[in-house]
Order: structure tokens, then sequence, then C-alpha cells
């Protein structure tokens, strides 16, 4: 069939949804939402057989939904309705939940229901929730309502009369005075609940150091104390602040601007700047129990065995030029330790997206940072690709893109979770790329193949990742799965007879390669090209870039990252 997937935002899921569409051989165009004339020209000229809405934030025109079957996702299950649905469960603290697609009609969220799927609601952040447990129930209720839709005869199920056995709900907006937190009433439980309902947008608005600040995200503390809503120490960006009954880590803020809006969001740190007074910074150590998740840190290592486990996570996937400078120092630490694999990631949410656009949007010199910030991204991915002492596995749990992509690459095996959309490509925020991704890239798929993704710089399932030698390895497990499960096969490749062999193999094939073209030669090409588009100032990357972080469209259409 000719689908057209309408989106607010080419996000996540509209990614995800796009790939496994095409998978399935139906003909897939994206249209964003916004302008209803645009709609309108675009399914007059394409002649679409369905328009499906995965993420939409206004009404489809009645004109279009009267003379085409238009189905919207929606984050809830049958019978809720509003707008807020993923936000007030997260908020009132729900562990069950679904996802449904409906037919579009005048009453929003009241047409038809074609297909639902269950999902649980663990203790995380909307964003991740939405990139994982969400998009995974949304994703099979909009493949069997697809599956519906071309069988005939399927006659989908109207929300009242005979046969209709549900409860109807409609919530309205969830708006920011009910988002609020009481510092001195609200117990941490309940201050986790609102930060993870707001923490990619709209966060939860508050006065802070003299000024009013959006919180995105938020961690439980479980050993500092103070009084409700004292500022008690920093941790890799983040602020730690008392709760009436602990305290939580806050990674993110984003000032309010004069018009009300949400400005840049940055590193807690980064954001305050001057008007932050003086803290400690408590870092948290590198090597812990990754089961014991009382001490929150965005990096940490553990050992099984003859497996070492480096795990990192940092919102929204973004990797600043401090990131990559932690993450390397993390990384050389684990090559000191006594083991023969060792795994770069196994999170539940982002893998990496390359580089940190807001903060280069937010530096001083955007060009600078942008160069500081590649640099760092490269001298990360050349330790990757120097081990020769050992098997590295980078294991994929989430989403990743451009730079992100070209990280995992790096290792010797790339195992990713079969919910995950990787973007192997830069050319959506004007930009050439390094990361040594001229080497590694057709060293996988061949120089077609990897001109053809980057040229075409269209999300890829993790399905067809596998099918082209993109990734090696695809666990079709759950988000809270998908780390027990690498670990466990972790195991396997060290205890297995071949593995020192491999080794062994391995260092002579770096060898052989760096004989044929250093990796010095493929850095320098890249970066040539690179320092160009940061350096001038007409270059499209700038605009791009600053479309994307201030959340504005783009002409040349959505942006790679979701």
């Amino acid at each position: 069939m000719r689908i057209l997937l309408l989106a607010s935002a080419f996000n996540s899921l509209s990614q995800r949804l796009h790939a496994e569409l095409r998978d399935r051989r139906h003909t897939v165009d994206v249209q964003l939402a916004g302008d209803d004339d645009e709609l309108r020209e675009k399914v007059g000229r394409l002649r679409p057989d369905l328009l499906l809405a995965p993420m939409l934030r206004t009404a489809v025109p009645q004109d279009v939904w009267s003379r085409l079957t238009c189905l919207i996702v929606h984050p809830g299950p049958p019978g809720d309705r509003g707008p807020s649905s993923l936000d007030r469960a997260i908020q009132e603290g729900r562990t069950e939940w679904g996802v449904t697609v409906l037919q579009a009609e005048a009453e929003m969220d009241a047409g038809p229901v074609w297909a639902w799927a269950p999902c649980r609601l663990p203790g995380y952040g909307k964003s991740d929730l939405y990139r994982n447990e969400v998009a995974d129930a949304a994703v099979t209720a909009a493949l069997l309502a697809v599956e519906r839709f071309a069988s005939p005869g399927y006659v989908p199920q109207r929300q009242s009369g005979p046969g209709w056995h549900g409860t109807v709900r409609t919530r309205p907006l969830l708006r920011r005075e009910s988002r609020r937190i009481d510092w001195a009433a609200h117990p941490t439980e309940e201050v986790l609940r609102r930060l993870r309902a707001a923490d990619s947008r709209p966060g939860v608005l508050d006065g802070l150091c003299g000024g009013e600040w959006f919180l995105h995200g938020g961690h439980r503390e479980p050993l500092l104390r103070g009084r409700p809503g004292e500022l008690l120490a920093t941790r890799a960006g983040a602020v730690c602040r008392a709760t009436s009954d602990g305290a939580v880590w806050i990674p993110e803020l984003s000032r309010r601007t004069p018009d009300g809006r949400t400005g840049i969001k940055l590193p807690a740190v980064s954001a305050l700047g001057d008007l932050l007074p003086p803290l400690p910074e408590a870092p948290a150590p590198l090597m812990q129990d990754d089961r014991d998740d009382r001490i929150w840190s965005d990096i940490r290592y553990r050992e099984e065995g003859a497996v070492g486990f480096l795990r990192f996570s940092f919102p929204g996937g973004a990797m600043s030029t401090g990131h990559c400078h932690r993450l390397l120092a993390a990384y050389r630490i684990a090559l000191a330790r006594p083991t023969s694999v060792l795994v770069l990631g196994g999170g539940r949410d982002f893998f990496s997206n390359g580089i940190h656009l807001n903060v280069i949007e937010a530096a001083p010199d955007p060009a600078v940072e942008s160069w500081d910030n590649i640099t760092a991204m490269d001298e990360l991915v050349d330790a990757v690709l120097t081990t020769t002492d050992r098997l590295v596995v980078s294991a994929i749990g989430g989403n990743a893109a451009a730079g992100g992509v070209m990280l995992a690459l790096a290792a010797d095996e790339v195992w990713c979770r079969g919910g995950s959309v990787l973007n192997p490509h830069y050319r959506l925020m004007g930009l050439y790329g390094s990361e040594y991704w001229t080497y590694t890239l057709p060293r996988r798929v061949g120089a077609a193949a990897a001109e053809r993704l980057t040229r075409q710089a269209l999300p890829v399932s993790a399905a067809t990742a596998e099918r082209i030698g993109l990734v090696d390895r695809v666990l079709d497990h759950g988000p809270e799965e998908f780390g027990p499960a690498a670990a466990h096969l972790a195991g396997l490749l060290a205890a297995s007879p071949t593995t020192q062999q491999r080794i062994a193999a391995k260092k002579a094939a770096r060898e052989a390669d760096e004989r044929t073209k250093p990796l010095d030669a493929y850095r320098e090409e890249e970066l040539a090209v690179m320092h160009r588009q940061f350096f001038t100032p007409e270059s499209p990357y700038h605009a791009l870039r600053s479309a994307f972080v201030h959340k504005r469209p783009v002409p040349t259409g959505p942006t790679a990252r979701g």
C-alpha cells in the first residue's frame, strides 16, 4: 500500500514506523503537520491508501479524514482520551498502560478502534518510555491496524454501543500548574513522578537561583539531605536538590524565555553558569554493581568474569566534549582490567546520537565548540578501533544516529535490540561526518551501500541493519531484558575457545589495514571537510543546527534525530 505518515515531528516513533513499514514493502511518504493546505496538496498528489499519524499534536482537517481513512496512534488504552495521556499516566504512578490506534473523527480520540496493545510503564522518564515500551506497543498496534485495513471486511470497534465494554475517560491537557513541585510537601517519589512525566517536554517550571527554569529528568539520591528545595551538590553536570524526605538529581535545565517558552535544554550546571552557588562535586564511583541503581551515574563499569561492561547514558543520546572526555577516561580504565571481552553500551535507551548540538548552539563560538566536540568524538572512536588485546562489543539497546552509529561500528561486533532505529548518516544536519565513518561503514556494508545510506539519509530498522551487515546480531527482547540478554551472550563469547584466536586475528587485521591506509589519514580527510563546514558562516550546518535546537521547521525536511 501507499501510506502517508503524518507527524508533528519525525521523531523516534515516526522513524521506527517508517522503517518497519518499508521493511514490509509498503511505499511510505512523510508529511510534517502544521500546514493543512500542504497536507491537502500532498494527499491529492500522492493519493495514499491510508494516512497514519504516529505522533500528532494537532487535529487532522475534517475534509481530509472524511475522504481518506486516517489512523491516529494514541498513547493510551482504549477509551482513554486527551492530549496528555502518557504524561498523566506517569505522574499518577501507573505501571500498566497501552497504545490504541483509532480512526480520526470530529471528536478527538473518539473514533473506532482498529487495534491496541498493552505495555508496562517501569520507573523511567517519559521520553525513555516513549522510545521503548510505548514505541514497542505502538508499532505492534499500528502494524496490526495496517494489516486489518488491508483485509477486506474488517470492521473497527466503535467506542460506544453494543460490543464496547471499556471505560471512556476524557482528560484535559496537563497544564504547568498541575506539574509544579512543592519541595517542602512532596515526597521524593512524587517529585520523581512529576519530573519524569515532563522530562523531555515541557519540563517542570520552577524557581531556581533567582530565575525561572524548566527542570528535565530526575534520579533518586540515596544519601544527601538538606532543606527542601536546597541545591546540595553537582555530579557530571547535574545538580542535586533536596526534597521533603530525600533528594533528586536533575540532569538538565532550560531557561524560561520572556514569552514563556522553553529555552535551550542544557546540562544543569552549564545552564545555571555563574548563577550556581558554590557546591561540592559528588562523583559516583565508576565501578559499582550494575544491578544497584541507588547511586545515579551516567557512566559506570562492572565485571562478570572475563567480561567488562562499560555503560553510559547521556540525556537525548547527545555527547558533549565533556561527555566524550569522561567516557574515554572510563574506557581507558576498562582497558586496564583483565578481561577478554568489553561490552560498550547495553543500556535501555539511546546508545548515542553523536555531538551535542544544544551545547554547541549555546557556546560563545559554536564553530569552535563543534570542532572540539567532533575531535573528542574522534579520540573516543580511535580508542575503540585501536583496541587489539580483547574483543569489543557495542550493545545498542535504544536508538543511535550519526556519530553515535559510527562509535558503535568501531567495535568488533554490534548487537542491537529489535526495537532500535539506526540513522547512519549526517547529511540532514548539513555535515559530511567524521568518527572514521569512511573506514568503518564501507568495511561493514560495502562502498555502494555506504554511499546509499549516507545519501538517502533514512532511518534503518534493526532487521534491515542485520540484513545489510550494519549490525551482527538482533536481540528480540524488551527494553528491560536487553541488557541481561547481551550480558549472557557476552559471557558465552568470552568462554568460547575461539575468542583468543579472534583477538589475535583482529590485531593482525588492524595492522594490515594500517599499512594499507593509516587511521590518521581517514581522520584527516574527514576533518578537513568538517572544518570547512564548521568555520564557514554560510554553511547549511549552522542554520540546520539552530532549527533543530530551537524546534523550528526546516525547508529540507525532517531531521534524523528523535
